[in-house]
């Protein structure tokens, strides 16, 4: 019997399949072009259309029911930070004061007085009092006054940082009328708040000088008193020329001590130990202190000697002297301060009020929130790019589906992340 011994003939090589170096077929690398996303998308359109729609539709009924809110607005016009011409000039008829009326009026450098009055139309005693006045807790049903300040906050704008140089005020509220009474009520508030403030320079000096000015006055009150006591108990005495001509300059000396001292103390409120103009009236101060020391005084005591022996004037008149002496001494005080105090007051009225309403809050004729075109455009952008997504993933799923090598890993997986796990047991 013959065998076939004939070997097999060898297959034809497919030009197509590439051959490895192991023998086997090279698989090709998949590419996906911006063709075949378009492709996927085209077949998936229902898909993209029907996310895009019920985003659009949801938009439209979630802003229908949203509550209509109203800004009230209010345009506030802050005092102007400047030296007044007239004070200045007024300031320096009054000797030794003068200078420091003149540096007071200079302005303290504040970068941006709009910040100030900023912070303080946010501070906690206006926005409490804003809240008590229109029982904004019983309105916003909340239960505490801080939680009821944060609701407040978050529906109140204010801006000051303008190239205008103006501070705007807005406020939100479902009531148009309560949002422009909210908007006025700030305003009011802040004004019931600054007239127990001393905010601007002027007013600043004019509390300074008002304080002094009422020590001065109950000193020389004191004074005219003691001075009376005097008269009652040893009469009117007569001095000579020599000894008015010290009193006189023992007097003026004391006044101009005091008042270099106030301007030193004023000084130091806003300005460093380095300041030259503080360091000259330092000088000045201890050369006025000198002087009074030659005549036999001394500043710091109302009961000082001068340069006249006690033997030319009885015990009497001397003791009337030294009361006379306080007297001048205190009108010249007086004098000084209530000058300066009105150089004070012109100013502040210069600068007129200290906040003024450019624009007071009206009920607004339209809603300013929600709006509903913004809403639904951007849910409808949204939600068409979410469409794609899906369709996107859908597909990368399906493909994975279909080829036999992920659908196992695929099936692995599901079965890994279900709580319904199924454990097989041996028998």
């Amino acid at each position: 019997m013959l065998t076939d011994t004939s070997l097999p003939e060898p297959r034809e090589h497919d030009d197509s399949t590439p051959a490895s170096p192991i023998g086997g077929p090279v698989q090709e690398k998949t590419e996906i072009s911006l063709l075949d996303l378009l492709v996927i998308l085209a077949e998936r359109k229902g898909t993209v259309l029907w996310i895009t729609g019920c985003c659009a539709v949801s938009a439209v009924v979630i802003s229908l029911f949203l509550p209509k809110m109203y800004t009230g607005k209010v345009t506030l016009v802050p005092p102007q930070q400047n030296s007044s011409a007239g004070s200045l000039a007024l300031a320096s008829q009054l000797g030794n004061l003068g200078g420091m009326a003149a540096l007071a009026g200079n302005g303290l450098g504040i970068k941006n007085p709009n910040d100030m009055y900023v912070a303080m139309l946010k501070s906690r005693t206006v926005e409490d009092a804003v809240i008590q006045r229109f029982g904004l807790m019983q309105e916003y049903r909340e239960r505490y006054l801080s939680n009821t300040r944060k609701e407040l906050e978050s529906r109140t704008k204010i801006e000051g940082n303008g190239k205008d140089g103006l501070i705007n005020l807005s406020v939100e509220d479902r009531d148009p009328n309560r949002a422009a009474e909210l908007a006025n009520g700030y305003v009011d508030q802040f004004r019931n708040l600054s007239e127990h403030l001393a905010i601007t320079e002027a007013s600043q000096r004019r509390l300074f000088f008002g304080q002094q000015l009422e020590e001065a006055k109950d000193n020389l009150a004191k004074a005219e008193e003691s001075m009376k006591q005097t008269e009652q108990k040893t009469g009117m005495i007569q001095f000579n020329g020599q000894t008015s001509a010290l009193i006189q300059s023992a007097v003026a000396l004391r006044a101009q001590i005091t008042a270099k001292e106030v301007e030193i103390q004023s000084l130091g409120t806003f300005a460093t130990d380095q300041n030259s103009q503080l360091i000259q009236a330092q000088k000045e101060l201890e050369s006025l202190q000198a002087q009074l020391a030659k005549l036999g005084g001394n500043a710091s005591n109302g009961d000082s000697g001068m340069l006249i022996s006690k033997g030319q004037i009885p015990q009497a008149g001397l003791e009337y002297l030294r009361k006379e002496r306080d007297v001048k001494y205190y009108e010249t005080i007086f004098a000084l301060l209530a000058r300066q105090y009105e150089v004070a007051k012109v100013d502040e009225a210069k600068q007129g009020a200290l906040i003024q309403v450019l624009d007071p809050a009206v009920p607004p004729d339209h809603r300013s929130s929600p709006k509903r075109t913004i809403i639904v455009i951007v849910a409808t952008v949204a939600g068409f790019f979410l469409g794609i997504f899906i369709a996107l993933v859908q597909a990368v799923f399906q493909n994975a589906k279909n080829d036999p090598r992920t659908f196992p890993k695929i099936a692995s997986l599901r079965d890994a992340l279900s709580f319904r796990r199924r454990y097989s047991v041996k028998v």
